[in-house]
This record gives structure tokens, C-alpha cells and sequence, in this order.
């Protein structure tokens, strides 16, 4: 190990590390992936050293162009990883120091592996958040195409999973957009938050060599430096942050995925997937599942755990850095990892997706979910909606008992149980009807307010794009 006697950490420790705890320590099989942010980081810290005169010109060139060659090699896949050197820091700083020499060995001027770490979790972030972002508004952009596409065919809407109102298939995959649109910016928010930069705080308290840390963020893009030494090493809410909207955002796309499952299973049979998006069965030949949805659904589990494994580390640290801290990247890695599957397969799968649409229609004409509008059209009458809910609901139920549609109810029975209704008013009870109706508010389900949401959500994405997301 590094840790051994007389290795960088353990210059006041008269003994080597025990292998228990080397093993323990060991970070370099997951957080080499930092690799490249790490060196975009050491390299402007590398010319900052040169600029103030902390190391010559020549040396800081030598670093610059060292670590431009290991970036390659990382690239390439060829660098060779040694846990023995415990982490992504220590394997890049041994070898540049191979590569150059002496020089390599003054990088670490002026900063600590907790500053530095912070810094490279920043980076990595930062990049993920942009490309998490740009999928998020592709499949966002896709739900509203499918909505264009699906124009004005109705749907049954579901309470309870119980077919409650009809509604436009498009206004229920709109209801999706304007969901992921807060996730979307939670995503932005966020971009705010990851401005400060951490480098220059050190260990903890900072440095009193001659640094311009100004200069650094200035090359990295950030347009601020940190406030407090401490919380810039110690803290790692930006993580959180990312995590808990991770959390949220894998938790809607399994909503949307679990509709998938059910509108393309054969009890439901509104909806059908291509083949390439399907997987049959080993055993039964008939089947054709849609995985891709199930898989998302499952893989929710993933980002809840991994907000919650964080929450547990970070909740009774006390100032500032420890090295508990090292448990921070795989739950965030796996998030990354796991949003970076899930929305372009999400994406996919809404693109996918084909309607039987004239089931939809037959379903949302369901002769039983006008009574809504029966019992509002009591209300209007003056009698108080409580009383207009019992009398269409004993309506509906001697309708169920004869088996015969709520519209077909006998004239008689109709003043007998709802005595203020006028006899043309369960006519007027059709499909068509009922959906142009629900034009009061601007979220409602009739066909023009579901037309403007759509063409409202084309503008904000629009929008979006044109100023970034």
C-alpha cells in the first residue's frame, strides 16, 4: 500500500498499515472514473502553481502536458490502475511523478485529496447533470408528440384503478410531461448550486501558500469560489440534491412505466410495444413482455436506496472532512448510471408505443361514468351536491341491477330517484358531450384545453432549448 512506512499519509506512523484496514481503504475500483475530471482539475491547478511561483514555468508545462498524456492513456482504457495506491488521486500522481520526474511530485502543493475529491465530484456532477438534462427534455419532447399524435382519441381516467371520468389519451401523457417538467427543473436548480468551486480549501482550513484560486475556477468554469473552508470539504448536500431529485425522477418514470405494463397486458389491450422493445419467454411462446418497463420500474428501487445509503453516512458526521466520506461515489455513480439507462429507454418505450384506439373509445364510453355530470347537473338545479351524489348514485345502482346503460334509465325512475332532473338531461350524456364540458379550468380534460396544454408545452420546450438546459 502507499499507507506503508514512509509512504505520503503514515510520515509520523511508526508502523505499516494492517491489511484489514488497507483493504478497507481501498477506492480505486470505483472511483477511477473520476479520472479524467481529476486531471482537468490537476492540470489547472498545475498552471496556477506556475503562475504564482509556487513551481517554475518549466515545471508546471511539465505537469500539464504529463497529465494530458495520462488523460490519453485513460481514455484508451490502458492505464494501469494499482490498488495498492488506494485511490484515483494517488494512482495519478505516481504516474505523472514516473513521467516527468521531480516535478511531479509538486502538484500536490497547496491542496489536499479532501479538496480535491470535492472538486472532481463537482466536475463529474456537473457533466452528468447536462447530459441527464438534455435525455430528460428528449423524452419530455416525446410525450407531447405522442399526445399531438393521438389527437382527440378519449380514454378512460382511472381513481382507485377503477374507471372513474373520461378523459383524453393525451391529456393522461401530458399529465407525464408536466411531471418530468418539475424534474427537469429540479435538474436546473441544481446547475446553480454546483457554481462554487472547493479548490484552495485544503484539508480543512485552507492554505497560506501564495494561491490564486481565482484562477483555477476561472479555467474550470465556476463563477465562484467557496465560502468556507469547512463546509466546502465537508459537505455533501450537492450530492444529496442530485440523489433525492434521482430518486423522484426514477419514481415518476416508474409511474409512467407501470401504465405501460398495464395498457399493453391483454386485460387492459389499449396499447402495443414494437418487437425490438418486447422480450418473449423461455417457456411460453406466446408471451411478449414489455421489459424494458419493468426493468425501469425495478431499477426505482435503485435511486431510493442509493438517496437513503448517503442520507445514512453523511447524517452524524461532525465537521469537517472524514473518511466516511469515501462512501459517497458509489451510491452516486450507480445513480448516474442508473437515470443514464433509464430515460433514453424511457424515451424509447413512449416513442414506441402504439394505441388501439377504438377500444380506448369504446372504454371511455363506459354507459356509467356520466354520473358525475348527472349529479353536477342536479347541482345546478339547486339541489346540494351531497343529496345529488345519493340520489344519481341509487340511480346508478338500479341501472347495475337491470343491466341496462345510466342514459336508458326509464323516465319514471328517473323523477322518482332524481326528481329535479330534466327528462332530456341523461340525452345529453354522450361521449362527445361529457369531454367538451371539462373546458372550466385550464388543466381540464375537453379537447381544446388538451390542445393548448400541448401547444403550451411545445413553447416551454422551446423555450428550454434556446436558453439551455
Amino acid at each position: 500500500m502507499s499507507e506503508k512506512k514512509g509512504g505520503l499519509a503514515r510520515s509520523r506512523l511508526g508502523q505499516d498499515v494492517d491489511p484489514a484496514l488497507a483493504r478497507a481503504g481501498v477506492s480505486v475500483h470505483f472511483d477511477q472514473r473520476l479520472a479524467l475530471v481529476d486531471i482537468a482539475g490537476s492540470q489547472a491547478h498545475a498552471r496556477m502553481l506556475g503562475a504564482v511561483g509556487l513551481v517554475s514555468l518549466e515545471e508546471s508545462r511539465l505537469m500539464v502536458e504529463g497529465l494530458a498524456s495520462l488523460a490519453e492513456a485513460v481514455r484508451r482504457g490502458d492505464f494501469p490502475w494499482d490498488p495498492d495506491l488506494e485511490d484515483v488521486h494517488m494512482n495519478l500522481e505516481k504516474a505523472l511523478t514516473e513521467r516527468i520526474g521531480p516535478a511531479g511530485a509538486k502538484l500536490h502543493t497547496a491542496r489536499s485529496r479532501n479538496d480535491q475529491v470535492a472538486l472532481d465530484e463537482r466536475l463529474y456532477l456537473r457533466e452528468a447533470r447536462e447530459r441527464l438534462a438534455g435525455e430528460l427534455w428528449r423524452l419530455r419532447a416525446a410525450l407531447v408528440n405522442k399526445a399531438l399524435e393521438v389527437g382527440e382519441t378519449p380514454a378512460p381516467g382511472y381513481t382507485h384503478l377503477q374507471r372513474a371520468q373520461p378523459i383524453l389519451l393525451a391529456h393522461h401523457l401530458l399529465a407525464y410531461y408536466q411531471v418530468l417538467k418539475r424534474d427537469q427543473g429540479r435538474l436546473a436548480d441544481l446547475r446553480g448550486r454546483l457554481g462554487e468551486m472547493p479548490l484552495g480549501s485544503g484539508a480543512l482550513a485552507g492554505t497560506g501558500l501564495p494561491i490564486r484560486a481565482d484562477l483555477v475556477a476561472e479555467e474550470l468554469g465556476f463563477p465562484e469560489l467557496a465560502a468556507n473552508s469547512l463546509d466546502a470539504v465537508a459537505s455533501r448536500d450537492l450530492l444529496l440534491e442530485f440523489l433525492a431529485g434521482g430518486a423522484i425522477l426514477m419514481v415518476n418514470l416508474s409511474r409512467l412505466a407501470e401504465d405501460m405494463v398495464l395498457w399493453c397486458s391483454t386485460e387492459f389491450g389499449v396499447a402495443e410495444l414494437p418487437d425490438t422493445l418486447t422480450t418473449s419467454s423461455s417457456m411460453m411462446p406466446q408471451k411478449k413482455n414489455p421489459d424494458g418497463a419493468e426493468l425501469i420500474r425495478g431499477k426505482a428501487g435503485r435511486a431510493i436506496g442509493n438517496l437513503v445509503a448517503l442520507l445514512s453516512v453523511v447524517k452524524g458526521l461532525p465537521m469537517s472532512y472524514n473518511r466516511d466520506l469515501q462512501e459517497d461515489k458509489e451510491p452516486f455513480f450507480d445513480t448516474v448510471d442508473t437515470l443514464d439507462l433509464a430515460l433514453p429507454l424511457a424515451r424509447r418505450l413512449v416513442e414506441g408505443l402504439s394505441f388501439h384506439r377504438e377500444r380506448l373509445r369504446a372504454m371511455a364510453d363506459d354507459p356509467y361514468m356520466a354520473a358525475t355530470d348527472l349529479a353536477d347537473h342536479l347541482a345546478q338545479r339547486g339541489v346540494p351536491f351531497r343529496e345529488a351524489h345519493r340520489q344519481v348514485g341509487a340511480l346508478v345502482a338500479y341501472c347495475l341491477e337491470r343491466q341496462i346503460p345510466l342514459i336508458e334509465a326509464p323516465p319514471a325512475v328517473l323523477a322518482q330517484l332524481c326528481p329535479l332532473a330534466e327528462p332530456a338531461s341523461l340525452a345529453g350524456l354522450t361521449l362527445p358531450n361529457l369531454l367538451a364540458a371539462r373546458d372550466k379550468t385550464p388543466g381540464g380534460v375537453a379537447p381544446r384545453m388538451v390542445a393548448a396544454q400541448a401547444r403550451k408545452a411545445q413553447g416551454e420546450l422551446a423555450a428550454e432549448r434556446e436558453r439551455g438546459l
